[in-house]
């Protein structure tokens, strides 16, 4: 089994745990494109077997959330699992809904993004919510990110919160989002949900919950993404015997092909692989 599944994470749960469980459940070797937080649900694609070798394809897609920020607080990790370090009164004024969406607008396009400390990055071979927890300070630098569209969905004034909807680059932390918006309104606020609702083309109404798959595994036939299926976009190459062993240890050919990639077939039109062209030249990329 050598492919793609898309879990609908839920909370309480680790993208270690989901990891951990799947593999016991389907015996293969499992990865994951990108972590989610302990209380963040949502679109976590796994790659199965020897799926894991096509991870360099997704790991750079855009993503899509659905969050929730709390006004008037401000808590150490940015999130709900954090302290409460500061609180603010919150004027009823600024949750009109035209002062939100303009704080919302303005957060649309490239910037640079500080990742809050309580983040798994790494600076001098550590992680950063390791330096947090010791009470050290460290430089964080900032990293190039790209908000490309933020809706507001809902203003709870009762509890002064906001939802919205945001679609953004990869290693955008919508933690610090949170935080920069509540900035834009003149006060502190925290990420209090978070709902991952599409990694690149992965959504999340063609996921399962880890805990349907372990009651029937049988089910995972009907949202196993296969490696070939996942790039069934891309043209074929078919390879005559000679070619695709030379193919296989490692040799460039000869084909007048635009560059880009291919789904690599036998003639007996077995799946084998990727390939890449460039000027002309076939190269292997990823052997299945």
């Amino acid at each position: 089994m050598d492919g793609i599944i898309i879990i609908n994470k839920e909370k309480e749960c680790t993208s270690h745990d989901v990891v951990r469980r799947i593999k016991k459940l389907l015996n293969e070797k499992v990865g994951h494109t990108g972590t989610l937080d302990p209380n963040a649900t949502g679109v976590l694609p796994l790659l199965i077997g020897k799926g894991t070798k096509i991870s360099k394809y997704l790991i750079t897609h855009d993503k899509t959330y659905e969050a929730t920020l709390k006004l008037g607080e401000k808590r150490s990790t940015a999130d709900i699992e954090g302290d409460i370090i500061q609180t603010q009164e919150v004027p009823i004024q600024i949750l009109e809904k035209n002062n939100v969406e303009n704080a919302l607008k303005q957060m649309i396009g490239k910037q640079k993004q500080i990742p809050p400390i309580y983040s798994a990055i790494k600076v001098n071979g550590k992680k950063l919510y390791e330096y947090a927890r010791k009470g050290q300070g460290i430089q964080v630098e900032p990293r190039d990110i790209e908000i490309y569209n933020i809706q507001l969905k809902d203003i709870d004034k009762e509890n002064v919160e906001i939802t919205f909807r945001v679609h953004c680059s990869k290693g955008t932390y919508i933690r610090t989002l949170c935080e920069n918006i509540a900035e834009k309104l003149q006060n502190i606020g925290y990420m209090k949900e978070l709902k991952r609702t599409q990694v690149g083309e992965f959504k999340i109404e063609d996921s399962i919950k880890i805990e349907q798959l372990e009651e029937d595994n049988e089910i995972i036939e009907q949202y196993f993404i296969s490696v070939e299926k996942y790039f069934e976009r891309y043209l074929d190459i078919h390879l005559k015997d000679k070619q695709l062993q030379l193919f296989l240890n490692g040799v460039q050919l000869n084909f007048k092909l635009d560059d880009g990639i291919y789904k690599i077939y036998d003639q007996q039109e077995k799946f084998i692989g990727l390939g890449t062209i460039k000027n002309n030249l076939l190269k292997r990329d990823i052997v299945i």
